[in-house]
This record gives structure tokens, sequence and C-alpha cells, in this order.
């Protein structure tokens, strides 16, 4: 029961943000390259048109989504509705990562609360609009936001994430290079 939309519609902007958590699927081009999927929360997901989002990205243990889209763009987010009626949306988009100390990432970061550990900003135009069913998806109920990755940033301070960053988000699995490597490689 697949319905397709010209844009993000008002009453999917409200099924956005009434979701605790999204998903974000990217893949490298290579047919040996590994499919990146990926949870997200914390309340980084914003609407900026019908046809536009963007996400405050964390620091984790990889940098895949980045390395992905620097590569070819594909980029697709997911949010599954956990209560109430089912169902699921999926944003399909050519994407871009922003990064720290650039006129657009300062244009851009007062739409979010900027805990430390933010690495970067994932951008996307939306190109394609997709609702499904969701019948099979199980009823949860939301109990509260993590806090793990806050604390453990504080504990690194920003001289331990620009550490770890160079250590882990420089490439992806694939060996794929991310912009926050192409940026350090520049200054």
């Amino acid at each position: 029961m697949a319905k397709l939309y010209d844009s993000i519609t008002d009453e999917l902007q409200d099924f956005i943000r009434a979701q605790h958590m999204f998903f974000v699927a990217t893949a490298p081009l290579s047919a040996e390259g590994h499919v990146n999927l990926s949870p997200k929360g914390l309340d980084s997901f914003r609407i900026l048109s019908p046809h536009r989002v963007a996400y405050l990205d964390m620091t984790g243990s990889g940098n895949e989504t980045s390395a992905h889209i620097h590569e070819n763009g594909r980029i697709t987010f997911m949010f599954c509705a956990f209560q109430g009626a089912p169902k699921i949306l999926r944003l399909y988009g050519q994407g871009r990562t922003i990064l720290p100390d650039t006129p657009e990432w300062d244009a851009m970061i007062g739409l979010f609360t900027v805990p430390l550990g933010a690495r970067q900003i994932i951008s996307a135009e939306i190109t394609r609009v997709q609702t499904a069913c969701g019948y099979a998806v199980p009823l949860y109920d939301f109990v509260d936001d993590r806090d793990t990755l806050i604390r453990w940033s504080e504990a690194k301070g920003e001289d331990g994430l620009k550490n770890y960053h160079a250590e882990k988000n420089f490439q992806s699995v694939d060996a794929l290079v991310t912009p926050l490597a192409l940026a350090c490689e520049s200054e």
C-alpha cells in the first residue's frame, strides 16, 4: 500500500516531528562495498522545506554516511510509527555533508540544540517521498533519549573528539575518504 507524494506534505511533516527515532541508509557505488544503515535520535532531524531536510550528525564509531554521500550523494531516510497508527515513511534524496567552521554550518547550526560531540550536518534534497503500511512494525513505548553519547563526548573533550575523528571518522570501512578528512588536509 505504498503511496508516492510530490513533497513532504504538512501531514507527513507532523508525522516526522512525532517520531523519536529515524534511520539513515547509504551505500557506496562499488558492489563489494558495504551498505550502511544507522539509527538516529536526540531530536536531531529538521525539515527545511517540503523538499529539503537536514540532521545534526553526532560523533560515532564510523562515518559511513558522510563517505558515501561524498562519493555518490544517495541517501534514504526512514521513519516508522512505533506508536499509534502504523506507517512507514521513506525520503529518498541527494545528500551532502556540511562541516563546522563553514558559512553554511554557521547559517544552519542555530536550528539545532548542539551538544558536544556534534560532528557535521547532513543535508539532503528530497527527490522521492513514499509511505508504506508498516503493519508488521511492533508497538514500542518511548522512555527517554540516551545520554551516553553526550556523556562520552564530554569526557573526551574537544581535543579528544578531534583525535577520535582523525582515528575513526576520516574514512569508511571500504576506505572511502570523508569530508572531515578532506577538511583536515586543507588546513
